[in-house]
């Protein structure tokens, strides 16, 4: 059973149907219902994921057995700060010991881009997520932006 992460373009077909994966479930456990694929296509339209290559970031995809498993971004705010954004795990692989080594990986790309500390923004519904993010010794921090789907944020020195 192992688990490999590598930086890939966001364009890919793995890392497409990843982020497809990705914005529907967290629109999904929003809404309360499925997301439909228009509301997936018009959610990823002008995400900036285009971002998420260096030199102003990273993208991830974390494999399982050799399967699109999950993936996650590192974006760099400025000198100091990269924001870890679309962790993600698709349910099937959950449980299989992927999250912190994702996490882990994440975190190692925004050291090589330069960050000392990483930030996130999330929601209260997200329960996994935050349980694994301050798991991993990310604390509760004051809003560094704003927005309609982010309700709380976290920090960590690297």
């Amino acid at each position: 059973m192992t688990w490999t992460f590598t930086p890939e373009r966001v364009d890919t077909p793995d890392a497409t149907a990843l982020r497809r994966d990705y914005y529907g479930d967290v629109a999904g456990r929003y809404w309360r219902r499925p997301a439909t694929e228009a509301e997936i296509d018009e959610g990823l339209n002008g995400d900036g994921v285009e971002l998420l290559a260096p030199p102003t970031g990273q993208f991830l995809v974390a494999r399982y057995e050799g399967e699109p498993a999950g993936c996650g971004g590192v974006l760099l705010l400025d000198a100091e700060r990269a924001e870890l954004t679309r962790v993600f795990l698709r349910h099937t692989y959950r449980g299989k010991g992927g999250a912190g080594p994702l996490l882990g990986h994440l975190e190692d790309a925004a050291r090589v881009l330069g960050a000392r500390r990483m930030v996130l923004n999330t929601r209260l519904d997200l329960v996994e997520a935050r349980a694994l993010y301050t798991r991993h010794g990310y604390a509760e921090i004051p809003a560094y932006c704003t927005g309609p789907y982010m309700e709380i944020w976290y920090g960590k020195e690297l």
